[in-house]
């Protein structure tokens, strides 16, 4: 690099080339040079002075000074001048002023210039870096084309034009073979801002790429008259989508299947070849579940509100298309619809219902001191506890036929008792344990649940408090290896957990008060 005075022309050219080839603000640029010329300003002149620099973005004119500030007696003779000697500088300069001393311009060295060279490299590529952040940050959610640009380590890194993104090896859809130069569209996951520059995170795996690729196929979706209202993928292999109308005249299936196939096909082809099973979606779960098994027929569906578990009853030789090979199809059904989904034959679910049936009716029988005809008669009614006959209307055992006022009270009176008999066992069972009476006394809690906490060494308020909900009520996932909470089988809502944890932990805050 030769004298800075010299080719100021020539600066501003490749300035100009590099803020065009790099897509950022010359000014960048040029504040890059600026600073590039003031640190080899100051191995010239000294690191200790405060020198500035100025380059004229139009004409390449460069300013060259350090500043200097006015004391009565200088400590650093490199920042600091007198009064005397300022005003031979600027007349009229005074007491705490600041004023500039011109430098001379002076010819690079070969290290000042490559040190110059450095500073500018690494401001041009933060720069690019930002303007990348910026171009893409807004961009997620979004289809992008891309050119495979290397592999490593399984991760493919696509060449986005501007920038570059990476398919991790779990959001490939399995078995897909691209190689190096191939034109590749993904899902804009994630992009985030990283020491090494943007991390643009692709999928080709994700369920709403396959929402976006279909709202590309199928206009109906892009206009919004057609909704897609969920979708699950066992990339590579097989997905269902459920998509509604919000046009009555327009069948949602038919307009994402197309003219013989054509608009459905693309989308396979772009998936490499996955199956795609498209369904009307419907606000009644149990219709919307019997939609999502196809093509398995379904005989009926049992829902469980409180374990939000669902028992779909098939005929026997519908089974196995129910469940599907490995459990796909099952699998798929519960992840479109949100459900836990067990699938179970007509002559399964019937000799369940008959044991259910002999075991309420034996409950009964015992608890209740009736006869045989009487225990089957009010399970036949759709009782299936002793609380359900012990706290329901009397009106509605008296009129079961066969039965008056005097059998109903009579049979809830027994039934009070039973439940007092049991509470009383357990009470006895939970104080063997060792559990304080105090854990008793918190809301929610039964005594069975008092022996099952008991059962797991949680005896007093301090080992209920050192729990956390999760802990206490979680579900667990076997998938996961996420153990059950000591409370799961009691379904306890997330509501009761916080509650019992936060009873339990009330002690504490009163310790703090009284110390």
């Amino acid at each position: 690099m030769s004298g800075i005075a010299a080719n100021k022309a020539e600066l501003i050219a490749i300035a100009d080339a590099v803020a065009r080839d790099k897509s950022i603000d010359r000014m960048i640029v040029i504040e890059a040079m600026e600073e590039a010329i003031q640190r080899a300003a100051r191995a010239r002149y000294g690191a200790e002075n405060d020198i500035r620099a100025k380059l004229d973005p139009r004409s390449g004119d460069l300013r060259l000074w350090r500043v200097l500030e006015v004391v009565e007696a200088p400590d650093d003779t490199f920042k600091q001048i007198s009064v005397a000697d300022a005003q031979q500088l600027e007349p009229g300069a005074k007491l705490g002023d600041f004023i500039v001393d011109p430098l001379p311009a002076f010819e690079y060295g070969r290290i000042a210039a490559q040190a110059a060279k450095q500073v500018i490299v690494s401001k041009i590529r933060d720069a690019e870096r930002e303007r990348q952040y910026e171009e893409y940050k807004d961009r997620q959610g979004e289809i992008i084309t891309g050119v495979v640009k290397r592999v490593e380590f399984g991760h493919i890194v696509v060449d986005l034009g501007r920038a570059e993104g990476v398919i991790r090896r779990d959001q490939q859809i399995p078995r897909e073979m691209l190689r190096v130069g191939d034109r590749v569209r993904s899902y804009i996951t994630a992009v985030r801002r990283e020491n090494r520059g943007p991390q643009i995170f692709l999928s080709r795996a994700h369920p709403e790429f396959m929402k976006k690729l279909f709202a590309q196929e199928v206009p109906e979706i892009y206009d919004g008259v057609i909704e897609i209202k969920a979708c699950a993928r066992d990339p590579g292999s097989r997905a269902k989508i459920a998509v509604v109308s919000h046009d009555s005249s327009i069948d949602p299936v038919g307009a994402c299947v197309g003219m013989r196939g054509s608009r459905v096909q693309a989308v396979v082809q772009e998936l490499a070849g996955e199956k795609i099973d498209i369904i009307p979606w419907s606000p009644d779960t149990a219709t919307f579940i019997v939609n999502a098994l196809q093509p398995a027929q379904v005989s009926k569906v049992v829902i469980d509100e409180e374990d939000s578990r669902i028992e779909v009853v098939v005929p026997d030789d519908q089974l196995s298309l129910a469940i599907g090979r490995r459990g796909q199809n099952v699998r798929l059904a519960g992840m479109l619809t949100g459900h836990q989904i067990d699938i179970m034959t007509e002559a399964a679910e019937s000799e369940k219902r008959q044991r259910e049936f002999i075991e309420r009716s034996e409950l009964f029988e015992r608890e209740l001191d009736v006869d045989e005809t009487l225990a089957q008669l009010l399970v036949a009614e759709g009782f299936t506890s002793l609380e359900e006959v012990a706290y329901v209307e009397m009106e509605e055992i008296a009129s079961i036929e066969g039965l008056d006022e005097e059998i109903a009270t009579e049979l809830q009176s027994r039934a009070e008792a039973a439940i007092e008999r049991r509470e009383a066992a357990l009470r006895e069972q939970r104080r063997a344990l060792g559990v304080e009476d105090a854990l008793a006394d918190l809301p929610h809690l039964t005594e069975a649940m008092l022996v099952r906490l008991g059962s797991k060494g949680i005896r007093t308020l301090d080992d209920l408090a050192d729990l956390s909900t999760d802990e206490l009520i979680g579900k667990g996932d076997k998938r996961r290896e996420i153990p059950a909470g000591v409370l799961a089988p009691f379904n306890l809502s997330q509501e009761q957990g916080n509650a019992i944890i936060m009873a339990a932990r009330a002690h504490w805050f009163e310790d703090e008060d009284a110390a």
